[in-house]
């Protein structure tokens, strides 16, 4: 049986920093409060809506006030579910996607970005005929890095031998924490050194295949 593959989506499938960047700063804009650098919205990419307006407001200096959060978490959630005009694929995603689905892999995505946000996105890029299973940030009560939504995704996928494909230091925290072997992609959204994060990596999604069958062949745990 091929292995299921698991996938985060922002940074690792798509680059859609562009569009949270402008949503970002349409929300900041609204209230009142300064506008943040491109370079600064990319760090708090990863771990949720939540946690990106909790940072938005820090970074703003407002003092923490649960229900003001609570309130732009769902105005940012609303706004930002059709935010997909400035998004795109990485370069060789669609093609790479088709490989494995070819291949017979089982495929699914494994995100902290809200589901409407998800289901929107991946029409706009036709990538939705990929991923029959989704866990999205509000799927479950709990969000990665805790495993339960890559152990969701992988049991909706008929369980057995999975990789994790992501971008992020949450995405490996995510696999370790599942016990679930890792492969980074390079050039997404991630601060700390790729070689800190994961023994397989690459830049280059056309190499992905290749790095899944060695992993198939070797069922030894990447280094998470």
């Amino acid at each position: 049986m091929r292995a299921a593959l698991v996938f985060d989506l922002d940074g690792t499938l798509i680059d859609s920093q562009p569009d949270i960047h402008a949503a970002a700063n349409r929300l900041l804009a609204e209230e009142g409060l300064p506008t943040l650098s491109y370079a600064a919205v990319r760090g708090m990419i990863g771990y949720g809506v939540p946690h990106l307006i909790d940072h938005l407001l820090a970074a703003a200096g407002v003092p923490a006030d649960p229900a003001r959060a609570a309130l732009l978490v769902r105005r940012y959630e609303a706004g930002y579910e059709d935010a997909v005009d400035l998004t795109r694929p990485y370069p060789w995603v669609p093609e790479t996607l088709e490989r494995l689905a070819s291949a017979g892999h089982p495929m699914g995505l494994c995100t902290n970005k809200p589901m409407a946000a998800v289901r929107s996105v991946l029409a706009h890029l036709k990538l939705a005929q990929f991923f029959p299973v989704i866990v999205a940030g509000d799927s479950l009560p709990l969000r990665k890095p805790d495993p339960a939504p890559l152990h969701t995704a992988i049991v909706a996928l008929g369980g057995g031998v999975a990789v994790y494909v992501g971008d992020h230091e949450v995405d490996a925290l995510t696999a370790r924490a599942a016990g679930v072997p890792f492969v980074l992609y390079t050039e997404g959204y991630r601060l700390t050194p790729a070689v800190a994060l994961a023994g397989r990596a690459f830049a280059d999604w056309r190499v992905l295949p290749g790095l899944v069958a060695a992993l198939q062949a070797s069922p030894v745990k990447a280094r998470n």
